[in-house]
């Protein structure tokens, strides 16, 4: 499997090309900015862009949809959830933001579901609280969080549609059962280093105690 962790934009978001070596099949995650420089590090590894995969639907992580669904033809997938959040930004938000507005999901996944390029299978994880249709993804060895995990910190929950109580939830029932090894990769650069692994967060994460 091909993965490389990118930031990009003025909101610290980690954007991710994940990838089969073998068919050179690929998917991204959040593409919320700098959609250029995320094709050219795909093309140096010989990936394709076949799906624009979001995490939720807040304007920090799908700003780079358009742009990049344009130069790719790449299908949109985002849990059902959050579908209507994609397209309805407010044009105040993504004047704020210097975004487009994303174009529709073209699919639209739910808890448990599937999604597969080459080889790679990304597995879908209900993890409302930050957004209601917030979503992880895994597969074995690797979790991409969103902004329902950072590292050694949460994602905010005082947003429309966010729940504390929610968020407790989908981490300590749906993240942290995952086993020791499995290494979060989170939505944001927003911690002392930019992966973490699921042991680590339930040890050391002081939201969590």
């Amino acid at each position: 499997m091909f993965l490389q962790q990118i930031q990009v934009g003025n909101m610290a978001v980690f954007a991710y090309i994940v990838g089969d070596k073998e068919s050179g099949e690929g998917l991204v995650i959040d593409p919320a900015a700098d959609t250029e420089h995320i094709l050219s590090e795909a093309s140096a590894a010989g990936i394709t862009i076949r799906y624009i995969v979001n995490t939720h639907g807040h304007v920090d992580h799908i700003s780079g949809n358009a742009n990049m669904k344009d130069r790719t033809g790449a299908e949109i997938i985002i849990h059902r959830d959050d579908a209507d959040m994609l397209v309805s930004t407010p044009p105040m938000m993504l004047r704020m933001f210097g975004a487009k507005s994303s174009p529709p999901a073209d699919r639209t996944v739910q808890d448990g579901e599937s999604i597969s390029i080459g080889k790679v299978v990304l597995q879908t994880i209900h993890t409302p609280g930050h957004s209601p249709g917030g979503m992880s993804l895994y597969t074995p060895g690797y979790v991409f969080t969103g902004d329902t995990l950072f590292v050694e910190a949460l994602g905010r929950t005082d947003l429309p549609g966010g729940s504390w109580n929610v968020m407790y939830d989908s981490i300590m029932k749906r993240l942290l059962t995952l086993p020791d090894e499995t290494v979060v990769l989170p939505g944001h650069n927003y911690g002392r280093m930019p992966t973490s692994t699921v042991k680590n967060e339930r040890e050391n994460n002081p939201f969590l105690r």
